[in-house]
């Protein structure tokens, strides 16, 4: 595979920051959009522009005419009972996950329709939507309006273009840091999914970065769960 253009947003921390770990050992040239970028200092052939994905417009100056792929994987864990959520934690929800999704695929569509190839979109759901979890109205709300854009968008784009979404379980990442601050908190978590272990970054980075690919070309509209076992799976004993 030849060198590609990627825009990974979200990706100086976390499943973004290994995603683009990952596609750099592949010599792609990447282009993150985030807050910050103190983790990114060091790597070499990697662009960085500042990007608050609850800004209305965003701005994209600076990518290049093309772009291969994107992937979008900012996202929020809040979990409250739903008597407590407020209508702002919802909207706050969408904003983050949804709107900006949308707001950055519109921004870059005219760069993702010059791939001679064929551009591949990543986007990033949860195991929640799936499964009914308590707590979860709000996240899960705006986690499936992203399933439904998946969808709808691979329809409308094919075949010039790929839409796929990964939906994770409870993966080690900062985001996720608050539910994993204790061992034991850690050891309930792991115990909840048939697989007994948490998720680690670097195995969802490398869904998506297949899921970039040409391996993956025969992919679209599908919501793949990297999860371990959590949404298919009951284990009896």
């Amino acid at each position: 595979m030849g060198t590609n253009n990627y825009l990974i947003v979200g990706g100086s921390s976390g499943i973004g920051l290994e995603i683009v770990k990952a596609l750099r050992e592949e010599d792609h040239d990447v282009y993150v959009g985030s807050r910050t970028n103190d983790t990114l200092t060091q790597m070499d052939g990697l662009h960085h522009f500042a990007l608050d994905v609850t800004a209305d417009p965003i701005s994209f100056e600076g990518l290049p005419e093309t772009l291969n792929g994107l992937v979008y994987c900012p996202g929020t864990i809040r979990l409250k009972p739903f008597h407590r959520l407020t209508i702002d934690d919802f909207l706050d929800d969408l904003q983050v996950n949804y709107l900006g999704a949308v707001k950055t695929i519109q921004a870059c569509l005219p760069r993702l329709k010059k791939s001679t190839t064929g551009a591949a979109i990543v986007l990033f759901s949860t195991v929640a939507v799936k499964t009914g979890m308590p707590f979860h109205a709000s996240v899960a709300g705006a986690k499936a309006a992203v399933e439904g854009l998946t969808r709808s968008l691979a329809a409308e784009f094919a075949p010039r273009m790929r839409v796929n979404a990964i939906a994770p379980s409870l993966t080690d990442t900062p985001l996720a840091q608050g539910l994993l601050s204790s061992e034991d908190k850690r050891k309930a978590s792991a115990e909840r999914h048939p697989s007994k272990r948490i998720g680690t970054p670097q195995e969802i980075a490398q869904v998506a970065v297949h899921l970039l690919s040409e391996a993956s070309a025969w992919m679209t509209g599908q919501i793949i769960h990297v999860d371990g076992g959590m949404s298919a799976l009951r284990t009896f004993r």
